[in-house]
């Protein structure tokens, strides 16, 4: 009885050795795979932030060319503006003097009769 007690506790205790063994290698697979998927996602992460870095550098130069094409449409509509109102000017004056060459022929021709 003696014997099969202790070829028992044998048996147990070489099935916990390899039961260890067996868990010590799984808990490395598992922390080499861990290591793996965090190299893989850090990876993407460094991508994701250059397409982030290039899009905001597309949305920047987008910005500055509207600005641009915004400072150019108002320079052009003063520009419209400061000719509008030299032709309206010109159209007053001219205006003013056929007036006042009307008033001076109605006045000569009052005058004379």
């Amino acid at each position: 009885m003696k014997k099969v007690i202790l070829a028992s506790l044998a048996i147990l205790a070489l099935s916990i050795s390899f039961s260890c063994r067996d868990s010590a290698d799984k808990a490395k697979n598992a922390t080499e795979e861990a290591g793996k998927a965090l190299e893989e996602a850090g990876e993407e992460f460094k991508e994701a932030g250059k397409a982030l870095e290039e899009a905001g550098e597309d949305a920047l130069d987008a910005a500055k060319q509207a600005s641009k094409n915004a400072m150019e449409a108002a320079e052009d509509a003063a520009e419209s503006v400061k000719k509008a109102g030299e032709k309206t000017m010109d159209a007053a004056k001219e205006t003013g003097e056929d007036i006042k060459k009307a008033t001076k022929e109605a006045a000569d021709s009052i005058a004379k009769k």
